[in-house]
């Protein structure tokens, strides 16, 4: 079983309105050897990957491509609900296959729906590995590939915030093109196309965007506008970061000033040891660094599009919940078995982890990583409810009182008429 060759078509195609690989494999042995007369083929393919029971394949019934196995069906059309399921088993949710013959005998077209390139032509690599490993009789570490194939979805794949305006573009019927690596995105065409990088679009100007990554600087834009913002200042060591604090009033936070997704981050803090290990800990990720008044409460981020509120979430920060017979990092391990979280910025949330910052966190509260929080006990791991420190949202859209929502909208209409 060899490729000739795999072609991706990207556009609309003879198979599919959507992206599709094409793979002209060659059985060569394999072109007559059905999968009931391959001794012991069935069995180790479905035990391998029993959840190929929701392929209903041309029977159109639960288990259907289970009982074209059993009735005896050819390579081809194995390698493409295998590329397919893989696939899927690797976070990457598609369905749609097809494998016909071409007029050279032993050959055929595989042809699988795939959502990002370089993920559907590695899950062809691993299926065509697999189903030969399954005819021969050869182990195979198929939960090590799909670790592997988890990896490479959450290194390459579109972010959370991308695929949801990708999405809402397919929704509307709105063409797009992903024109590299990373995520730059075209949509439409000609005059009227528009991009986007992450969350940011061709509106957004390079002044915005500047400010944006100074924290110091959008706090003086935003008090500017008449949004109550904290005090403090940028600090040049660890004596300084105490003075600062002694000067906005403890509690205060700590960070980097041009830091994001949370790295770094302290916040209520309120001795000179702490401030001095959470300025270390923020240096490591910027040369400055920011001290400012600590302001208890949640923590929430509004979404203004135009001129009205568009969503609302509230962020919880990483945390476990005790249950009298596990340790922390116990209890860490079983929260990121949650496939939500990646390790990457790919997935909608991020696993927890224990670094400087959460070890300090873990302190305050009298634990350690191996301490066993009694039953019930919830236990912080950040205070900052970044999500890309482990934190999770609520949506909190409808709870949203009119006048902070009208706050928020002003905001941002003083900074657009400032911008003009």
């Amino acid at each position: 079983m060899e490729f000739r060759k795999v072609l991706a078509l990207r556009g609309p195609n003879i198979w599919a309105n959507f992206p599709v690989l094409e793979g002209w494999v060659d059985l060569g042995d394999l072109k007559d050897k059905p999968s009931n007369e391959i001794p012991g083929f069935n069995e180790r393919l479905m035990s391998w990957l029993p959840s190929m029971i929701e392929h209903r394949c041309s029977l159109g019934v639960r288990g259907g491509f289970f009982e074209r196995l059993r009735i005896g069906t050819y390579p081809a059309h194995i390698l493409e609900h295998v590329t397919l399921e893989l696939q899927s088993l690797s976070g990457t949710e598609v369905g749609f296959g097809k494998a016909r013959e071409t007029s050279e005998e032993g050959v055929y077209k595989v042809i699988v729906e795939y959502i990002e390139e370089s993920v559907g032509r590695e899950c062809l690599d691993v299926a065509r590995s697999l189903c030969l490993a399954a005819i021969n009789d050869l182990p195979f570490d198929l939960a090590g590939e799909i670790e592997r194939l988890r990896d490479l979805v959450q290194s390459v794949c579109l972010g959370p915030s991308t695929r949801a305006i990708v999405d809402a573009a397919i929704a509307r019927g709105i063409p797009y093109r992903r024109m590299n690596t990373n995520s730059l995105v075209v949509f439409g065409h000609g005059r009227k196309q528009h991009r986007i990088q992450a969350a940011e679009t061709d509106r957004t100007g390079a002044i915005a965007e500047s400010i944006a990554q100074d924290k110091e600087l959008t706090r003086e834009f935003l008090r500017a506008a008449g949004v109550p913002t904290p005090r403090g200042r940028t600090v040049v060591d660890a004596e300084d970061a105490w003075d600062a604090a002694c000067e906005v009033g403890v509690p205060v936070v700590v960070k980097p000033r041009d830091g994001n997704q949370g790295r770094g981050v302290a916040t209520n803090l309120h001795t000179r040891e702490q401030v001095a290990a959470a300025f270390a800990a923020a240096k490591l990720e910027s040369d400055s660094v920011l001290v400012e008044q600590f302001a208890p409460g949640q923590d929430y981020r509004l979404l203004i599009v135009g001129e009205r509120l568009a969503a609302a979430a509230r962020r919880e920060p990483a945390h476990v919940i005790g249950d009298g017979s596990r340790t922390i990092n116990q209890l860490i391990e079983k929260a990121n078995q949650d496939p939500r979280r990646g390790d990457h910025h790919a997935t909608v949330l991020s696993k927890i982890k224990l670094d400087a910052v959460s070890l300090a966190v873990l302190s305050e509260q009298g634990h350690s990583p191996e301490s066993v929080p009694s039953e019930g006990e919830r236990v912080l791991i950040r205070r900052n409810a970044n999500l890309s420190t482990g934190g999770t949202a609520i949506d909190v859209t409808e709870r949203v009182h009119p006048a902070v929502a009208a706050g928020a909208i002003d905001a941002r209409s003083r900074r657009s008429q400032r911008r003009r």
